[in-house]
């Protein structure tokens, strides 16, 4: 015969409860030690679930978003000048823009933290709560070339159109042929005014209109990414080059 303690056991995984069940021992056992009322037990088993459930939806969002090694800003080196001051990056880090459909662009030559900057926002928008989703130009352009071929592309692609924030990481790293550009104008198109966007890219809008070998598309395109825009220009050398890391043991003399 079923103890009452193992028919709550069952009812919470009937009901999918797997927060309450994992902590109902450890509350019991604490209720029993601090006499806590029915309420308060009553509020502290809802409270298990509720943080289990949210811990769940921000780990999938957190592995849908695809986000590289280094994503947390707190460990940003603030020692290293790339023009982008501690006070600017706390404020972008407020996420306030997002609720606005504001977008970012991170312009400035390789290495001088554009990818971990779009990584830590990224990160910091998943932990307000927000759909977000890291990736590169080369990510996207291939997402849109098989969309309609496979039903891994076909569901990214679904996913990305629901998304608040889109971070494209690198874009015009590479030329794009007619039907690329007309792809990903059509993808940014559909997205403008809806997501917000953060793009990090290397290139001057000149060197847009050569890569994608259409001044108008070039021109359309970034009309819409630089729309209600805050453009953060970095500079400086390479961080990456500067904090080098070597196969070689220092050898002391």
């Amino acid at each position: 015969m079923e103890t009452k303690t193992q028919m709550i056991m069952d009812y919470a995984s009937q009901l999918n409860l797997s927060g309450i069940k994992e902590q109902f021992y450890e509350l019991i056992r604490k209720a029993d030690e601090e006499k806590v009322s029915y309420t308060d037990f009553s509020l502290q088993l809802l409270q298990a679930e509720i943080n289990q459930r949210a811990k769940r939806d921000f780990d999938r969002r957190k592995k849908d978003a695809l986000l590289p090694l280094k994503h947390d800003l707190a460990q940003y080196d603030f020692s290293f000048t790339n023009g982008l001051s501690k006070q600017q990056l706390n404020q972008v880090r407020e996420c306030s823009w997002l609720e606005q459909n504001y977008n970012i662009v991170l312009m400035g030559p390789s290495g001088v933290g554009k990818t971990f900057i779009a990584a830590g926002l990224c990160y910091d928008a998943l932990i307000t709560g927000f759909r977000a989703y890291f990736r590169t130009m080369e990510q996207i352009v291939e997402m849109l070339k098989m969309k309609d071929i496979t039903r891994s592309a076909g569901t990214e692609y679904k996913k990305l159109l629901k998304a608040h924030l889109l971070v494209i990481d690198d874009i015009m790293m590479f030329a794009l042929d007619k039907q690329q550009a007309v792809q990903l104008f059509n993808f940014i198109n559909h997205l403008h005014e809806k997501v917000s966007f953060i793009v990090t890219t290397n290139k001057s809008p000149e060197e847009w209109v050569k890569l994608l070998d259409d001044e108008v598309i070039a021109t359309a395109l970034l009309d819409r990414i630089l729309y209600r825009c805050e453009v953060i220009k970095l500079s400086g050398k390479s961080y990456r080059l500067n904090n080098r890391k070597t196969i070689f043991s220092e050898i002391s003399n």
